[in-house]
């Protein structure tokens, strides 16, 4: 086959990228280490603002498709049946039968997709597979129309991969092909991304040294081969510069008819693309271990001289932006601002709706189970559609309809090859995608948590509360879909456009990069890299352009995007304030839980109140006059249910703003105001969905009648909440004591704050915006 006579071409290549790229690993693993320590010692925490509740991770070995068909064997060269199985790891298992899977035997083959392509036609596999033959022979007419690979049934479905050979599949049926394509699809999409979206300094630092090993040579911006983890990345490096040889070396030689060769050709390039990826396996681990060893001696050095570390990269920025901001600025001008708008445009499309219809399908599952519901009353077949609600992120016949509105994207963007040499809109599209699918796991998580409250009481409650968490639940999708798009189309504008910025400058001002290395002080030299910090100055001009022109399409209500203004804390938020975060989820729980005594105050608590005071602030930043005090002071009841030795008592809050009723909220505002407020605590009393009082459901009345309130009266209405606390379980005596203590300071308090209006005023009037109860919890 011409496979040995490879080998110590392919070893001295591999030997020779690893060489190559080592000193750009090492570098940026020091780098990456260092703001990794940076972090941890100064407590950031990369949030993104949600209101949905991110789901927890799920566990691994969840399978997403199992089925007995028909796959080509190439060992065998012809067709078998086989049982195939695809897990959440996202590699497609073939076992001899379902049999020998149910008994644990190891599977026949192992593939992991990444970088693959999914094909259903037989026509749209010959056109990709004869792209990566390159045959010098002139072939007849009569071979080129040969199928490669005879077909035993009508609907085909082929995964092409670059430098594996290919697996074909075969079914019955039209639906069966479209479910099995669609998994692949899936797969194909996570193996590509997931590593990409790692927060790891060392997934990172490799990372940034592909990007300093391709610039080296010439190349910038997005690679189509940076799929798989670090191996498989690693490998294609050594691929790209291997194949063009091997080509030269092997296709002139090789005899027979076209589809012979063509085999031979496919076996040999998987057949070193394997030994490959087992010469990177070793030397990668090697290098890693260089840089462990690296950083264990730079780590002291690191922690104690944190200060003097900044404070000598942000010099050394100060110095290379003195000279490079007028290039950049100029370039940014000519060669890319004035086509941002554009290029938003175009994405701003299919991407909206792409997550308008996930919103759609959501709806549509709930309202079919509502329904459900009110026909049957039936409880247990309700818990099996929730739990088939819960897989519908990763059914994938039924989210393809949603994922294929993204792919327009291949159509519209074709402009950005011509003037960005932007070819690969793949990682754009399948990136949405991904968010696409994390936003229905968060919004069908959340739903079923809010639901759960409720499922113990009626059938008349349940079908009421199954309608009000489903418009809780849109709302919050709407404001999560504004951010995450919002954050897509930032990616994708610096995606495109940085390479040509990058390009632009590199003639006049790399070279002149190593006279900085001056500023820097001897001992941190590993941690501060002259050509990162140059690559973040242009990647800041960038992201200032890109940011307005988002900003912009905001602000003309563009797609429903939201503006930014409301600073909300960086958590993810229910609906329900007594919603319980399940073990193992990363995310930050909103229940207000009250410890034995009230004056002790969880980190839980303080958190999930972070957002009752949101409203304050936005109306604070809204205001420019001082308000009256009689338009300022509002009083908010909360129900405080302590142990049995105390009755429930009532707990009077000012609530002080100072927005004056001539400045009444814009529609926006009080859509916001509402998304975050009300979603927050229109549903604290109602755990039961339907337990609420004459008072309360009054309110609730005026609140549905609002569309959008033209006084401050109205306003505060929308945040009239009263707040059942759990009953704090019997304790000592000199607890119960302390309890009724507290709370005799509360009503004495309220009832000062009820006389002294005044006072109130005075407050107002000095911004004291937020009143914290001894009980930790906050009210606005």
């Amino acid at each position: 086959t011409g496979a040995p006579a490879s080998q110590p071409l392919r070893s001295r290549k591999t030997e020779a990228v690893i060489k190559n790229f080592s000193p750009h690993y090492q570098r940026q693993y020091a780098v990456a280490f260092c703001e990794h320590i940076q972090n941890e010692l100064e407590q950031h925490r990369n949030f993104q603002s949600q209101f949905l509740k991110t789901k927890p991770p799920v566990e691994s070995g969840m399978i997403l498709y199992e089925a007995e068909l028909l796959h080509f064997a190439e060992d065998l060269k012809k067709w078998k049946e086989r049982y195939i199985v695809i897990r959440n790891d996202y590699a497609v298992q073939s076992f001899e039968s379902k049999e020998a899977y149910q008994k644990g035997v190891s599977p026949k083959y192992r593939i992991l997709p990444a970088g693959g392509k999914v094909l259903t036609s037989e026509e749209d596999y010959n056109l990709l597979s004869d792209k990566h033959f390159p045959d010098p022979v002139a072939s007849n007419e009569k071979e080129n129309a040969q199928a490669f690979v005879l077909l035993p049934k009508e609907f085909p479905v082929y995964l092409w991969q670059p430098y594996l050979r290919h697996s074909y599949y075969c079914f019955e049926d039209p639906e069966a092909q479209k479910q099995f394509s669609a998994v692949l699809n899936d797969c194909v999409r996570h193996l590509n991304q997931d590593f990409l979206k790692q927060t790891t300094f060392d997934a990172q630092a490799f990372l940034e040294a592909v990007q300093f090993f391709r610039q080296e040579k010439g190349h910038y911006g997005s690679w189509e081969m940076i799929t798989g983890n670090e191996i498989q990345i690693l490998s294609n490096l050594v691929m790209e510069e291997l194949l063009p040889n091997l080509q030269t070396m092997l296709l002139p030689k090789m005899k027979g008819k076209r589809n012979d060769r063509k085999r031979v050709w496919f076996a040999i390039v998987e057949e070193t693309y394997n030994l490959v990826q087992e010469q990177v396996s070793e030397g990668l681990n090697t290098l890693k271990e260089e840089c462990k060893d690296l950083t264990k001696n730079l780590e002291g050095t690191i922690r104690s001289d944190m200060d003097q570390i900044l404070n000598s990269k942000n010099y050394l920025a100060g110095k290379i932006k003195a000279t490079v901001s007028e290039p950049a600025e100029k370039c940014c001008m000519e060669n890319i601002q004035p086509f941002l708008p554009s290029i938003l445009e175009e994405l701003m499309g299919p991407v909206s709706s792409g997550f308008s219809e996930i919103r759609l399908l959501f709806e549509k599952e709930v309202n079919e189970i509502s329904q459900d519901f009110q026909k049957t009353n039936d409880a247990t077949k309700l818990k099996e559609n929730l739990e088939q609600l819960m897989n519908l992120p990763f059914n994938s016949v039924k989210m393809e309809p949603c994922y294929l509105k993204v792919n327009l994207l291949q159509e519209q963007l074709q402009d950005l090859k011509s003037r960005f040499k932007f070819y690969h809109i793949d990682f754009v599209v399948q990136r949405t995608q991904n968010f696409m699918q994390e936003l229905m796991e968060n919004a069908v998580y959340t739903f079923e948590q809010l639901l759960s409250l409720s499922s113990q009481g009626d059938t008349a409650k349940i079908s009421l509360a199954i309608e009000k968490v489903k418009l809780r639940v849109l709302k919050q999708y709407d404001y999560d879909s504004s951010t995450i798009r919002k954050k897509i189309f930032q990616e994708a504008l610096v995606q495109i456009t940085l390479p040509t910025m990058q390009k632009t400058l590199a003639s006049a001002c790399k070279p002149e990069l190593q006279k900085y290395e001056q500023y820097i002080f001897a001992d941190y030299t590993k941690v501060i890299q002259v050509e990162n910090v140059y690559e973040e100055i242009l990647f800041q001009t960038l992201l200032d352009e890109t940011l307005k022109v988002i900003k912009e399409a905001a602000i003309l209500k563009k797609h429903n995007l939201f503006e930014d203004n409301v600073n909300l804390p960086y958590e993810s938020v229910s609906s329900l304030t007594d919603l319980k975060t399940p073990s193992g989820s990363a995310q930050a729980s909103p229940a207000k839980q009250l410890s034995t005594t009230l004056t002790e105050t969880s980190d839980t608590e303080t958190q999930s109140n972070e957002l009752l005071v949101v409203s304050e602030k936005m109306i604070q930043e809204k205001s420019h006059d001082a308000a009256k005090p009689s338009d300022n002071e509002e009083a908010v009841y909360v129900n405080v249910s302590s142990n049995p030795a105390i009755s429930r008592e009532k707990v009077i809050i000012t609530d002080i703003t100072d927005k004056p009723a001539s400045h009444p909220f814009t529609p926006n505002e009080e859509k916001d105001v509402e998304a975050v407020i009300t979603s927050q605590n229109e549903n604290a009393v109602e755990t039961e969905f339907g337990g609420n009082t004459e008072k309360e459901n009054k309110v609730q009345e005026e609140e549905r009648s609002l569309t959008v309130p033209g006084t401050v009266n109205e306003i505060r209405s929308l945040l009239m909440v009263t707040i059942e606390l759990p009953a704090v379980a019997p304790s000592d005596n000199k607890k119960e004591m302390a309890n009724e203590y507290e709370i005799s300071k509360w009503q004495e308090h309220g009832e000062e704050s009820d006389e002294n209006s005044k006072t109130n005023a005075e407050i107002g009037k000095t911004d004291q915006k937020i009143i914290e109860g001894k009980n930790g919890v906050l009210v606005s």
